[in-house]
């Protein structure tokens, strides 16, 4: 056994593996992790990495749905799965013991689908209803215009879930042909985290997945340009939704603990600027929050607010305010103190569960061909400086223009583009 709690290693096949044993919990999480999501789709196959990731849950060569279900449940076992921009991703979560029948039904669903042709009319409904869910979730639906305003004629603008017509359009053929070139070894991550034995799991890894294609299609990846602008949308609806927000870095951008850090200090936790001045002080809205979504090559920051239709100028005059000052004045050795321990506080106990542990693994490995020890990753909060938080604020909120989504029952002269403007 090795004495390594996290261990790396690419098979023959190009498959890549990365485990950590924690021998004191009785639970093992294995998820297979695919390295192409929505953004690595043609415009005619939108939606299509989703919608290969429900079938699979609908049959293989020797097993039906219901038989995928049962021997799960059988086991007590949690099967899950999601379709991101850049990544897919099959996980369950079961009993030590329970291990080789975990890594028996994923290679089989991932290397064996069926591809029904009954069972694809049936899921074309289920997603065409899911779509529809997303049109009903106001604060969900803001940020899917958002993001395809912002990143508009690029793959990362589209929406995950596809478009009726797209999703309409696939067959069997057309989902075995995406798979066949997606499905490959060189793309896929194994990544387990619980009271495992690596090497044993590797074996079984091997064996499981002997017969994964090793050559896929290519695809060709650029970033996207941002598109400043407001877009407004009418809707009945009691509240409006409001984003605002400015190109954002990647994934590997070297001061990225300073930007974690200032989104913290503007609006990632109740104690933080945006909660405080929108919400706590001026009542404008319930819910504020800013966000930062990083990927492979480009990123996107962000505000929401959800208030009264009457407020939306109000609020982005804030918001805009609170952006401005993040570029000008530093911030306090207070505030920095206090949003290097939420930070710290909230990753260890995100870390608490095999789970969790599984999913870090997997996007360390897909981001940066590496693993970061958890001290590794404390000693990066650490080290940022006042100096650092109002570096990247003067990079993220400099004289850019704007984007800007407005949802809700204002009429669309309220708005204009001077609102966006810092």
């Amino acid at each position: 056994m090795s004495d390594a709690l996290v261990v790396r290693a690419t098979l023959p096949s190009g498959l890549r593996l990365v485990t950590e044993r924690m021998p004191h919990v009785r639970s093992v999480t294995v998820g297979v992790w695919l390295a192409r999501g929505s953004r690595h789709e043609t415009e005619a196959q939108s939606g299509i990495a989703h919608f290969v990731e429900h079938m699979l849950f609908k049959g293989t060569a020797t097993r039906s749905a219901e038989d995928i279900a049962q021997e799960i449940d059988s086991i007590g076992g949690q099967l899950d799965a999601f379709t991101a921009k850049e990544y897919a991703g099959y996980y369950i979560k079961v009993l030590d013991e329970h291990l080789p029948i975990a890594i028996d039904l994923l290679s089989d669903m991932l290397t064996r689908p069926a591809f029904a042709a009954a069972d694809i009319g049936k899921e074309q409904g289920v997603i065409l209803e899911e779509i529809k869910m997303v049109e009903d979730t106001p604060d969900d639906l803001v940020h899917e215009i958002f993001t395809q305003h912002a990143w508009r004629g690029h793959p990362l603008g589209r929406p995950i879930l596809g478009t009726p017509d797209t999703v309409s359009s696939f067959s069997s053929d057309v989902l075995h042909a995406y798979f066949g070139g997606a499905y490959v070894a060189p793309n896929v991550i194994v990544a387990a985290a619980g009271n495992l034995d690596h090497a044993r799991f590797r074996e079984a890894i091997d064996a499981a997945f002997a017969h994964m294609p090793q050559t896929g299609a290519p695809v060709v990846e650029g970033p996207p340009t941002l598109v400043p602008g407001l877009v407004v949308r009418q809707k009945e609806l009691e509240q409006s939704h409001v984003c605002v927000g400015a190109p954002g870095h990647d994934q590997r951008y070297e001061d990225r603990y300073a930007s974690y850090i200032l989104n913290t200090i503007l609006g990632g936790s109740m104690s933080s600027r945006l909660f405080q001045n929108v919400r706590e002080r001026r009542g404008l809205a319930y819910s504020v929050y800013s966000g930062v979504s990083a990927y492979r090559d480009t990123g996107l920051f962000s505000v929401y607010a959800g208030c009264a239709a009457n407020k939306v100028g109000e609020v982005i005059s804030v918001v805009l305010d609170e952006l401005r000052t993040m570029r000008s004045d530093p911030v306090s050795e207070d505030e920095l103190r206090r949003a290097k321990d939420h930070l710290k506080g909230s990753l260890m106990l995100s870390l608490e569960n095999t789970a969790s542990r599984m999913s870090h693994l997997a996007r360390q490995e897909i981001y940066f061909g590496r693993q970061f020890t958890l001290d590794e990753t404390l000693a990066g909060i650490e080290r940022v400086t006042v100096d650092d938080v109002l570096r990247v604020g003067q990079d993220l909120f400099d004289d850019t223009p704007l984007v800007g989504t407005v949802l809700g029952p204002g009429a669309p002269d309220e708005f204009s583009q001077e609102l966006l403007t810092l």
